[in-house]
C-alpha cells in the first residue's frame, strides 16, 4: 500500500483516489489450504517478540553496528509476520490473527490500513497499474509530463535500489502521513479509530524503549524502524513488472535460507498471488511441484537471490517510473 502513496507524495496528486477505500475482507483462492503446520507460525511470532524485548532491553549496551542489523531484521520480520496474518493465519479468527500482529514495531503504518489496502493489492486485476493496484510503484504519462524536473529526477532515483533503499523509506512514510492528513482536512474522519488505536500502540512500543530499556526515540527510528522498512522494500523491489500480459506480472526471487526466512517466503511471489492463502511453510512444496509453470508465469523474471537485484539495479533503474501501458497510450496517441 505504502508504494503507491509514495508515488502519490512525488507526483503531487492522488493517482488512486479508491485506494484507501473499503477493502475487501477476503481474496480468491482455487484451492482452500490446510491448517496444519500453523505452530511454525507461532514459533516465528514467539522468536519475534522475545528478540524485539531482548534486544531493545539490552541496546544501551550492544554496539550500533550489532544493533542495526538485528533491528531491521526483527522490524522487517514483524511486518513478514503481518503479512501472514492477514492473509487468515496463523488462527481462523481475523481478529486473533491481527491481535497477534497489530503492535507497531515499524512504528509508522497502522495494521489496519495495511491489511485492507493489501487485500485490494490482491484483488486488482491489472497488477502495477498507477489507476488501480494500490501497491503500483508507477505513474502515469500525464502525472509524469506535469511534474517539475527534480521531481523526476527523484522518481528515476527512487528506481534504482540504492535509491528505493535509502530514500524510500522516507518517502513512504511521508506519503501515508500527506494522504491521512489530507482526508482528514476534507473532514473524512473514518479512520480516526484506526489512527488512535495506532498511537496507543506506539505509545507503547516507544514507551517501553525510552523508559525501561534507556534508548532515544530517535535512536530506535534510525536502528530499528526505518532500516527495518528498507529491508522490506528490498523484498518488494522487483516483485512486480508491468508486462503486456497482465497475469505475467508477478516475479521469483529464489533467495536462500536466510532471505526466506526473513521473508517467509514471500520471496516467491508469483506462488503467494496464485495461492494468496497459502502458509508461508507450504509455499516452497507448492513452487517445487509446479516449478515449471510458476516460472513460465512469471513471465522470464526469476532472480537467483537478492544479491542477483543489488547487482544488477543498485544504481540502475529496472524499469521507467511512467507504467507501460501509459507510456504506450500516449505513444499511440502522439502518431495518430
Amino acid at each position: 500500500m505504502f508504494r503507491q502513496q509514495a508515488i502519490d507524495a512525488m507526483v503531487g496528486g492522488k493517482n488512486n483516489p479508491g485506494s484507501m477505500a473499503s477493502a475487501p475482507r477476503g481474496y480468491p483462492d482455487r484451492k482452500k489450504p490446510g491448517r496444519g503446520g500453523e505452530w511454525r507460525t507461532w514459533l516465528v511470532a514467539g522468536a519475534i517478540y522475545g528478540g524485539w524485548f531482548l534486544l531493545t532491553f539490552h541496546a544501551a549496551t550492544l554496539p550500533w553496528w550489532l544493533l542495526l542489523p538485528a533491528g531491521a531484521w526483527i522490524v522487517c520480520w514483524h511486518g513478514s509476520l503481518q503479512h501472514e496474518t492477514v492473509h487468515g493465519h496463523p488462527t481462523r479468527s481475523a481478529h486473533a490473527n491481527g491481535a497477534l500482529a497489530w503492535l507497531p514495531l515499524g512504528l509508522w503504518m497502522p495494521y489496519e490500513i495495511y491489511r485492507d489496502t493489501h487485500l485490494r493489492h490482491h484483488a486488482c486485476p491489472a497488477l502495477t497499474d498507477p489507476l488501480e493496484d494500490t501497491e503500483s510503484w508507477f505513474v502515469r504519462q500525464a502525472d509524469w509530463d506535469r511534474m517539475s524536473a527534480p521531481r523526476r529526477l527523484l522518481l528515476l532515483f527512487d528506481r534504482t535500489l540504492f535509491g528505493r533503499l535509502t530514500l524510500g523509506p522516507a518517502l513512504a512514510v511521508l506519503a501515508l502521513w500527506r494522504s491521512e492528513f489530507g482526508r482528514v482536512r476534507s473532514g473524512d474522519l473514518s479512520n480516526s479509530g484506526v489512527w488512535l488505536r495506532h498511537f496507543l500502540g506506539t505509545g507503547l512500543v516507544l514507551g517501553w524503549v525510552a523508559f525501561a530499556c534507556g534508548l532515544s526515540v530517535g535512536a530506535y527510528v534510525l536502528l530499528f524502524a526505518y532500516p527495518g522498512l528498507s529491508l522490506t522494500l528490498l523484498r518488494s523491489y522487483a516483485e512486480h513488472h508491468p508486462a503486456a500480459e497482465k497475469d505475467r506480472r508477478t516475479a521469483i526471487v529464489l533467495g536462500g535460507p536466510v532471505s526466506r526466512l526473513l521473508y517467509l517466503n514471500n520471496n516467491l511471489h508469483i506462488v503467494h498471488h496464485s495461492r494468496p492463502g497459502l502458509p508461508w511453510h507450504a509455499i516452497p512444496a507448492e513452487f517445487a511441484a509446479r516449478r515449471r509453470h510458476y516460472t513460465e508465469q512469471a513471465g522470464g523474471h526469476v532472480y537467483t537471490g537478492y544479491p542477483t537485484l543489488l547487482g544488477r539495479f543498485l544504481f540502475r533503474a529496472g524499469h521507467h517510473p511512467v507504467h507501460r501501458d501509459c507510456r504506450l497510450a500516449a505513444s499511440n496517441k502522439s502518431t495518430k
